[in-house]
């Protein structure tokens, strides 16, 4: 790529992880003939990059790096979302890198994702998980988020947002307003053309993630909230067939009850009661989902392409 790429940072408070990441990336892309500007999303943080962050730094492939500050701390899908979307309206790139700033995501490995995006026809590449490093009770209720995704959805979902996307798809990616709540998410159901690699999580680079287990929660909710029109479909399907079947039990049963000998005394009245109960449930259900459905088209979409300037408070430049 003879335009140098962009590798796209959210950062929250892990300042001091940064130079040894940047030095690690700096071999990396050296070793690989790549040269790129950094841009750090800072969400917000509540203790600022110092200025002298990068003094003495010496990189031979990273050009720049700034640091994008938003007015409030947004999330860290939302800052990558307003990120991509700075990206896109005010810097030229051969592509962008989007990789966390703690270390898990491998500077090492950014070279094969741009080899990857090079060789490939023009899709976004991402980091499929091929191991992880986290703890035992994260890795559970992961894979549990990553079942319940594939149930809700019908879709499988097996990468996070370590990604490298080529100039062309940028403009599309930034009209998402799904990017708002999930990266991964939002380009599956906006069907942008993307594939993946196996690659390995790896640590971090010091401190706590600041990733627990609620964060997780919020997360995979996000994720699944991308696909709310089809889950809402779904689960319109699943009460419609409830109300079917409940009436063909209801019916069942009063013909059993009428016309045949094998009633027992009470278990009609009581099979009914509750087959009414699941019918009543199964019909506000459908139209809670109708509601909800019709009352959400009252409210405009954040549109990153659009909106993304209103979060920035300003930049600053830490190298050179």
């Amino acid at each position: 790529m003879t335009t140098p790429l962009v590798v796209l940072m959210p950062v929250y408070n892990d300042w001091p992880l940064i130079p040894p990441l940047l030095v690690r990336l700096d071999a990396a892309l050296a070793g690989a003939g790549l040269a790129a500007e950094i841009v750090l999303a800072d969400d917000g943080s509540t203790t600022p990059p110092e200025p002298k962050l990068l003094d003495g730094a010496r990189f031979r492939a990273i050009a720049s790096v700034t640091v994008l500050h938003l007015g409030r701390n947004a999330g860290h899908q939302r800052a990558l979302a307003i990120g991509l979307a700075y990206v896109n309206a005010a810097r030229a790139c051969g592509g962008v890198v989007v990789m966390d700033a703690d270390g898990e995501d491998a500077p090492e490995d950014v070279p094969r994702l741009v080899a990857a995006l090079g060789a490939g026809d023009g899709t976004i590449v991402f980091a499929g998980r091929s191991r992880r490093s986290e703890g035992l009770l994260f890795r559970v209720f992961y894979e549990l988020y990553r079942l319940t995704h594939r149930l809700l959805t019908g879709r499988r979902i097996w990468f996070g947002n370590f990604s490298a996307v080529p100039a062309r798809l940028l403009p599309r990616l930034v009209l998402l307003s799904e990017l708002w709540n999930h990266y991964p998410s939002a380009v599956i159901k906006a069907r942008i053309p993307f594939t993946s690699i196996p690659l390995p999580r790896a640590r971090r680079l010091g401190g706590r993630s600041h990733m627990g287990l609620t964060g997780l929660i919020l997360h995979g909710l996000g994720a699944i909230a991308v696909h709310g029109d089809v889950i809402g479909v779904r689960a319109l399907v699943a009460t419609l067939v409830a109300i079917v079947v409940c009436l063909s039990g209801i019916t069942t049963v009063v013909l059993i009850r009428t016309v045949t000998d094998l009633a027992i005394p009470g278990w009609a009245s009581a099979v009914v009661g509750l087959l009414v109960a699941i019918l009543l449930q199964a019909v506000l259900l459908s139209l809670v989902f109708i509601f909800v459905t019709l009352n959400s088209r009252d409210y405009a979409a954040v549109i990153p392409r659009r909106d993304y300037a209103d979060y920035i408070a300003g930049e600053t430049r830490l190298y050179p």
